[in-house]
């Protein structure tokens, strides 16, 4: 499933979409049995076998949205796949397990801990004897100092997309022997552990010019199980191969090819036999299902094609039983006998061979895809609802809060993950996700969903259901926040912008309306509005008539929609941009029923819908928006890895507006001042209040509403082991590879409460 994805640190959290980061201190590790984390939703799904059962050799071919610009994970333009391949070639010092949490990598890292904190905190890490980089190095102090100085902001000759951390530091130096280094921090840092993860040598970090381009296009030197073979844009593909120089578990394959394959046609790809592993939307997956599901006993042709329908060649389809050219000649004499013409009686030929080959192909299809099954859990990332509070209507604090308390969460979070079979539960924390030590269910601070409430929060902003709305000279109303694109909604299209007062509401000190319904969940009365018409926004209604008269006998009534909602002459019509590629069909399902949802209070929405390409960089992140769609990493390190996303927006030099990750403008100081205080402790304890107590005020601010956790939906080959879904938990690359002949066997499928 396609969703638009950003990250925080322009590196690991832009990518983190497989690492998730590694967590903080061993005191933020522990999670007890009265803290609120509970499990994860969904375990992870890689058809988990021991290293016995699998052979030695083979090539896995996996899709990855693009070949990297960079091998650099430090630059702003690593990816998803840049961070690949450092996870397969470079050093960590800690990598995820099943629950989001740290788990020390023994293959580099004997032993880490913080030796002193007065007067300053200092980190001793003892390295694993055998660790060396490729050229035969060892891998020691000199390649920690030079990243530390690389990454520390000091140097502006180095071309870093962030400094989280490192700025903390004060110094690197040799411990008491060659295997030992000392990091001394010259302010506190509870998240030390996020740091020199992944860990590049020296000749990367040691100079700018190095730094800047050296590792663009290649990696010479390496410390992994892999390492980088060559970078070919040419045919769209990163190849590594196993590293002679590696100390650990060998890798069980010879290859690995990274080919870059976009999402709507990995499908066809999966067909032609050229990949073996590759992320697919709901509708891939469905075919790969079927494709795998119960066969004839004899044939071993699929019983059921798509939607349910008889496979081709299956009994009950129309051309079971028949033999190629025989099938047709015997038709034709048919037709003949029955009156038809020689014209006619070729037609009906044609025809039926068409839909022979066409069931043909389709068989040879479900036949090639029935080698792979779907491996699906949840990332570690979370699809939020964006509140642009920058200006326009939602600079409003009430406005946004009335917005986040008309949606129904559950429901959105079911009409994505419930048709997939996964856990659908909505994302209660903006910072953490359901396992991580973190996480605490914050939605209390904004309220329930509630419609009635949700209208008044609109009325107290001067929002109320039936006033007079003036026209443009276009004829259409008045609305929003201005922006290019096209806006629709109902077939009209809307334009202009409002602005609105600043307040600060808490949860039970809701102002009430006494024109609104008598509950929360329908919309205004009959006659609520000043015309004595009833609308919905952006929609009329019968005139007069009461809800499901028209409706044929024994249906339901439809539910009432509430008056649009005017001020100062203008109708409240929020911009909700949306991808428009394919793969984002989620998204656009889930931005109907949230415009659904508004219809109910009032608030009409109009979509604009824009190219991928130009989502991200030309709405969301230069503001062009009201109301969007996207998704955040939840990492390890959110003291660190989550202040940008929602720090307090400050001025820059040149009169612009500096919000770092924060693209919904929305920000407070004491949000700012928590995170802080959140990253310069080291009572674990301390800082998970620290933090739940930060996202409460997020939640409170409304400018952004976390729906569910992202599907991840893999289709993999049967015979693939120790790869897949494979949710928090850091991919360990020595151990994918294929079964032996003979070891396949029945395997439990993942547990959501595991």
């Amino acid at each position: 499933m396609s969703h638009v994805r950003v990250g925080p640190r322009a590196v690991t959290r832009s990518v983190a979409f497989l690492t998730a980061g590694v967590l903080a201190v061993p005191a933020l590790a522990g999670c007890t049995s009265d803290e609120p984390a509970g499990k994860p939703l969904a375990a992870q799904d890689v058809a988990a076998a021991a290293r016995s059962r699998v052979a030695d050799g083979g090539t896995l071919r996996w899709a990855v949205d693009s070949v990297p610009e960079t091998l650099n994970a430090f630059q702003a333009d690593a990816d998803d796949t840049t961070n690949r391949v450092a996870q397969a070639v470079l050093p960590s010092m800690y990598r995820t397990d099943e629950t989001g949490r740290a788990a020390r990598n023994p293959d580099y890292l004997e032993s880490a801990e913080v030796v002193d904190t007065e007067p300053k905190q200092v980190v001793v890490y003892k390295l694993n004897q055998q660790a060396v980089w490729s050229d035969g190095r060892e891998i020691g102090a000199a390649d920690f100092a030079a990243q530390w100085r690389a990454l520390s902001g000091k140097d502006s000759a180095y071309w870093t997309a962030r400094n989280a951390g490192y700025d903390r530091i004060e110094k690197v130096e040799r411990g008491g022997s060659d295997l030992e280094v000392k990091v001394t921090f010259s302010r506190p840092y509870a998240d030390w552990q996020s740091l020199f993860t992944p860990l590049y040598p020296k000749d990367v970090t040691g100079t700018p010019d190095a730094f800047n381009d050296g590792a663009r296009r290649e990696l010479k030197v390496t410390a992994g199980p892999f390492a980088v073979q060559k970078v070919d844009t040419k045919d769209d593909e990163v190849v590594l191969a196993g590293n002679p120089r590696w100390w650990g578990e060998p890798a069980k394959l010879e290859q690995i090819v990274l080919r870059a394959v976009p999402r709507d046609k990995r499908v066809s790809e999966l067909v032609a036999g050229k990949l073996d592993l590759a992320e697919v939307d709901p509708e891939t997956a469905d075919e790969v299902g079927l494709a795998a599901g119960p066969r004839d006993a004899g044939t071993g042709t699929p019983l059921m094609g798509p939607q349910g329908t008889p496979a081709a060649g299956a009994p009950g389809s129309p051309l079971a039983g028949t033999q190629g050219r025989s099938a047709a000649q015997a038709l034709r004499s048919w037709a003949l006998a029955n009156g038809s013409d020689e014209e006619a009686a070729e037609e009906e030929v044609l025809a039926r061979e068409e839909r022979r080959e066409t069931e043909a192909k389709a068989q040879r299809r479900q036949r090639a895809l029935s080698g792979f099954e779907v491996r699906k859990s949840l990332e570690p990332a979370y699809t939020q609802l964006a509140l642009n509070g920058a200006d326009g209507p939602l600079a409003d604090e009430r406005v946004r809060r009335a917005v986040a308390r008309a949606l129904d969460r559950k429901k959105l979070a079911e009409a994505v993950l419930k048709p997939l079979g996964l856990p659908a539960e909505p994302v209660g924390s903006h910072v953490a996700l359901a396992g991580q030590p973190a996480y605490a269910d914050g939605s209390g601070a904004l309220g329930d969903q509630n419609a009635k409430e949700a209208r008044a929060l609109l009325a107290d902003a001067g929002w109320v259901p039936g006033g007079p709305v003036k026209k443009t000279e276009k004829g259409e109303k008045a609305a929003g926040a201005e922006g290019d694109g096209e806006k629709e909604k109902d077939g009209k299209k809307s334009e202009g912008g409002d602005d609105g007062d600043d307040g600060t509401y808490i949860v039970g000190e809701d102002g009430k309306n006494p024109g609104d319904g008598e509950n929360g969940e329908g919309g205004a009365k009959a006659g609520d509005a000043e015309s004595g018409e009833k609308h919905s926004s952006g929609k009329n209604t019968a005139q007069g008539g009461a809800p499901g008269a028209y409706a044929p006998k024994g249906t339901a009534a439809p539910a009432a929609a509430a008056a649009p909602v005017a001020k100062d002459g203008k109708a409240l019509t929020l911009r909700f941009v949306l991808p428009s590629g394919p793969g984002s069909e989620a998204l656009r399902t889930v931005a109907g029923r949230v415009s659904d949802m508004l219809d109910e209070i009032g608030i009409d929405t109009a979509i604009t819908k824009v190219p991928d390409e130009s989502y991200f960089k030309d709405h969301i992140a230069s503001g062009e928006y009201d109301l969007a769609l996207y998704s955040w990493p939840a990492t390890a390190f959110p003291a660190t890895d989550a202040r940008p996303v929602y720090a307090k927006p400050v001025p820059a030099a040149d009169g612009s507006l500096n919000v770092a990750q924060n693209y919904t403008r929305v920000g407070t100081d004491q949000v700012d001042q928590l995170f802080d205080r959140a990253m310069s402790t080291l009572d674990g304890k301390e800082a998970r209040d620290l933090l739940r107590k930060a996202d409460s005020r997020i939640w409170a601010a409304a400018g952004s509403v976390p729906l569910y956790q992202r599907p991840q939906l893999t289709a993999a080959r049967k015979d693939l082991a120790n790869a897949g879904a494979f949710g928090f938990e850091t991919p360990v690359y020595e151990d994918m590879g294929f079964l032996k002949k003979g070891a396949r066997g029945p395997r439990p499928a993942a547990s959501p409460s595991s």
